[in-house]
């Protein structure tokens, strides 16, 4: 019997949950790219990413293609280009949302007014 699919979508998820990964689905989503481009871009060691590019691999979520001694990568499914442009409009919304909130805080706070110092007749004896 085959996992569920609320399971499948978690191990995908999952599988994106990682910003070296997001960003290289990000640039792959543009273009084709070299390793030696995705270094420059991303910032990286180059173990790291290429750590990264094998996770992308195993989940079928990007394509190797060897030119030489180089190493090019595309993006397998042009859908996950559209997933991350989703969760950008999602973020941004989210964000946007938490950016309002301290205003919004501020508007529904009851204005307090300082109390009048008190005027000599009102003063306790000493």
């Amino acid at each position: 019997m085959s996992a569920p699919l609320y399971q499948l979508k978690a191990e995908f998820f999952k599988t994106l949950g990682h910003p070296v990964r997001i960003r290289v689905l990000e640039l792959l989503s543009e273009r084709e790219y070299a390793v030696s481009e995705m270094l420059t871009e991303i910032g990286v060691e180059a173990a790291h990413l290429s750590q990264q590019l094998a996770v992308l691999r195993r989940a079928n979520l990007v394509v190797p293609r060897r030119e030489g001694s180089a190493v090019y990568y595309s993006m397998a499914n042009p859908q996950v280009s559209e997933l991350l442009r989703v969760a950008r409009s999602i973020l941004s919304g989210v964000l946007a949302g938490q950016a309002e909130l301290p205003a919004d805080l501020k508007a529904t706070e009851p204005t307090t007014t300082p109390a009048p110092a008190p005027t000599p007749e009102h003063r306790k004896p000493s």
